[in-house]
C-alpha cells in the first residue's frame, strides 16, 4: 500500500513592478491577464525540497496612442524552500502548485504592477508492505479466517504526455501576422488503462487572438476544438486494474508556421501533461484473524494495520449556472469572443451515503463592444457551488480521491449588459474503505489454566444466541468446531437437536434422576421434555461422545 512519508504546503507571494518593454507601445488600457508556472529545478536533500522556477504572466492590453490590441510577456523568478520531515535524497516527490491570485495594474502607461500568490504543495509517498499470515502450520491449533478483497497497488509511475496537433486557418480569414493571444485548455479528459499502456481521450479548446494582413479588419480571433486520442507507456498496467490518475499542465505553446504556399496560416498546438498515476488491483485474501488451542493457551502477536478495499467509485456530474451583470465602465457587449474557466474545490466533507464537494468556477469573458477604438473588454466571474457525489456506505474512516475538471463552459448574451453562464464540472471520486486489523506475526503458547479448567462443569449445555459463531462458542469453552459440529451430526443422526442429545446423556443410566435447565421461551421447555422420550444410545454413540468430551 502506498502510505504518506511527509508533505509540505508554502505559498510564494510576488508583488513586483514590471516595466513595459522599449519595443511595446504605451499601455492605455488593461484586457486580460493570464499566469503558468515554468520549473527550472527541483531538488530534494535530507528533510527539505529546494524548487526554482519562473511565474511568467501575458498580458493583454491596448495601446495608448495607437489604440491597438498588444500583448507582453513577464518572467517573475522563484527560489523556495519546502521543510520534509523524514526525506532522504533518493525520495521521489509529486510537486504541484496553484496560482490563487493574479493581478496587474497600472502605475503609468510604462509600469505596471504584478502580484499574484502561487501555492506549492510537495508529497512523498513510500510503499508500505503488507505480509499477510496465510498459514498456521502446527498441529492443534484452530485458525479463524475470512475471505476479504483487498486494493493493492500495482503501478506508482509518473510520467509526461505530449499532444500536438495543427490547425489551419479558414479561408476566408487573413494571414497571420503576429500572434497576440492564445489560450489552451483541456476539456473531457478520459484517461483509461490498457494493457502495458494509459489511454487519453478528450479535447483541446484553442482560442487565438492575432493581428492580421487585412488592413480593414486588421485584429482576428478563431476558436477550434481538437479532439486527440493517444497513450503513454506504462509498464505493468492492466485494463482490469483500477485507475487513481491525475494530470496537470507542464507546458502549452503555439507555434504559426507557412502552410504550403508558404502563408503563415498554420498553427502548431503543443500541450506537455504529466500524469501521475496510480493503478490498484483487487485480490481476494484468507485473512487469518484469530488462533487459539483447546490443549493451551495461543497469545496472537502483530500490529494493527489499515487494511484498504474498494468501496465505490463514481463519475458525477454537476451543472451550474449564473448571470454575470457588466458595470457601466465595462462597456455594452456587441459579441462574446472567448470564455475560458477554471475548478477550484475549496472545502470537502463527508455526508450521509456521500461527498459533499463546495468550490468555485473562475470565469474569464473576452468579448467586443461597439467602441471600434477600443473595442475589448474582459470581465471576470465566479460561480459557487456545492455538490454531493453519491457513496454509499462512506464514513469517516474512509480515504477518498477526487478530482474535478471542467468539462463544459458556454456563454451567451441576455442583453448588451448582461452574461449568461452554463457550466458542467466533472467530479470523479474512488473511495476506500479502511479496516483496522491486527495482522499476526506470531503466535506465543503457554500452558493452560488448569484450575480453570477443573472449575467448569463436566457437562455444559449452551443455548446458541442469535449473532453467535461457531468459534467464539468453541474457544470460550477450550473445545473446537469440528468437535462441535460432529457432536451436531450424531445428535441429528439421532433425530435430536445436541441440547437434547446432551439431556439425554444426563439421564441414560437413571442414575440422575432431575436436572436442572434453564429456558426463557416456553418453546425450549417443550424441547427439553423431547429428550425424556429417547435415552438409548448405542456402543458407537457412546463411544463417539467419549472421544469428543473433555471429561
Amino acid at each position: 500500500m502506498l502510505q504518506i512519508k511527509s508533505r509540505a504546503a508554502s505559498q510564494v507571494t510576488f508583488d513586483t513592478d514590471y516595466n513595459v518593454p522599449d519595443a511595446k507601445p504605451d499601455v492605455g488600457r488593461l484586457i486580460q491577464s493570464k499566469g503558468d508556472v515554468s520549473m527550472d529545478e527541483v531538488r530534494l536533500s535530507e528533510g527539505k525540497a529546494f524548487i526554482s522556477g519562473n511565474l511568467n504572466v501575458d498580458i493583454l492590453y491596448v495601446g495608448e496612442e495607437n489604440q491597438k490590441v498588444s500583448s507582453l510577456g513577464a518572467k517573475l523568478p522563484f527560489d523556495e524552500t519546502l521543510n520534509l520531515e523524514g526525506i532522504a535524497s533518493g525520495d521521489k516527490m509529486c510537486l504541484k502548485w496553484e496560482i490563487e491570485d493574479l493581478s496587474v495594474h497600472m502605475i503609468h502607461s510604462r509600469k505596471l504592477n504584478i502580484k499574484a500568490i502561487v501555492t506549492f504543495y510537495a508529497v512523498v509517498d513510500e510503499m508500505a508492505g503488507i505480509q499477510l499470515p496465510v498459514e498456521i502450520s502446527e498441529e492443534g491449533i484452530s485458525v479463524k479466517r475470512k475471505k476479504v478483497r483487498l486494493m493493492s497497488l500495482m503501478v506508482h509511475k509518473k510520467d509526461t504526455m505530449r499532444i500536438k496537433d495543427e490547425v489551419t486557418l479558414v479561408s476566408n480569414k487573413p494571414n497571420i501576422e503576429q500572434l497576440l493571444w492564445y489560450t489552451i485548455d483541456v476539456r473531457g479528459m478520459d484517461l483509461r488503462p490498457e494493457d502495458n499502456v494509459v489511454k487519453a481521450r478528450g479535447e483541446l479548446s484553442v482560442f487565438v487572438l492575432y493581428s492580421g494582413e487585412d488592413e480593414e479588419n486588421p485584429l482576428q480571433w478563431a476558436e477550434y476544438v481538437l479532439p486527440f486520442n493517444t497513450e503513454v507507456e506504462c509498464t505493468g498496467c492492466m485494463g482490469e486494474m483500477i485507475p487513481n490518475i491525475g494530470f496537470s499542465v507542464m507546458h502549452q505553446s503555439i507555434e504559426v508556421k507557412p502552410d504550403s504556399d508558404g502563408e503563415e496560416r498554420v498553427m502548431s498546438v503543443d500541450t506537455v501533461l504529466e500524469l501521475d498515476m496510480k493503478l490498484y488491483r483487487e485480490e481476494e485474501h484468507d485473512l487469518i484473524l484469530d488462533v487459539y488451542s483447546p490443549l493451551k493457551e495461543c497469545i496472537p502477536q502483530g500490529k494493527e494495520m489499515c487494511l484498504e478495499s474498494l468501496l465505490v467509485r463514481n463519475d458525477s456530474k454537476c451543472r451550474v449556472s449564473d448571470r454575470i451583470e457588466l458595470k457601466e465602465s465595462q462597456g455594452k457587449i456587441l459579441q462574446i469572443c472567448h470564455s475560458q474557466g477554471r475548478v477550484k474545490v475549496e472545502k470537502t466533507k463527508i455526508v450521509e451515503n456521500g461527498i459533499q464537494a463546495d468550490g468555485i468556477v473562475f470565469m474569464k469573458i473576452l468579448y467586443i463592444t461597439g467602441n471600434d477604438e477600443m473595442p475589448f473588454y474582459s470581465v471576470d466571474g465566479m460561480i459557487p457551488f456545492s455538490h454531493i457525489i453519491e457513496a454509499n456506505g462512506i464514513n469517516e474512516d474512509s480515504i477518498f480521491f477526487l478530482q474535478a475538471d471542467l468539462e463544459q463552459l458556454s456563454t451567451s448574451m441576455i442583453d448588451s449588459n448582461e452574461i449568461e453562464v452554463k457550466a458542467v464540472i466533472s467530479l470523479n471520486v474512488l473511495v476506500l474503505q479502511c479496516e483496522n486489523r491486527m495482522i499476526i506475526s506470531k503466535v506465543e503458547e503457554r500452558p493452560l489454566d488448569m484450575e480453570k479448567i477443573q472449575a467448569m462443569p463436566g457437562i455444559l449445555i449452551y443455548m446458541v444466541k442469535p449473532g453467535d459463531e461457531l468459534w467464539d462458542i468453541a474457544r470460550r469453552y477450550h473445545t473446537s468446531v469440528e468437535e462441535i459440529r460432529e457432536l451436531n451430526g450424531l445428535a441429528a443422526g439421532r433425530g435430536q437437536t445436541l441440547a437434547e442429545m446432551a439431556l439425554s446423556w444426563i439421564l441414560k443410566d437413571g442414575i440422575v434422576t432431575s436436572v436442572l435447565v434453564g429456558a426463557s421461551k416456553p418453546e425450549q421447555v417443550l424441547d427439553n421434555i423431547k429428550a425424556i422420550q429417547n435415552t438409548e444410545f448405542t456402543e458407537e454413540e457412546l463411544r463417539k461422545i467419549d472421544e469428543l468430551s473433555l471429561v
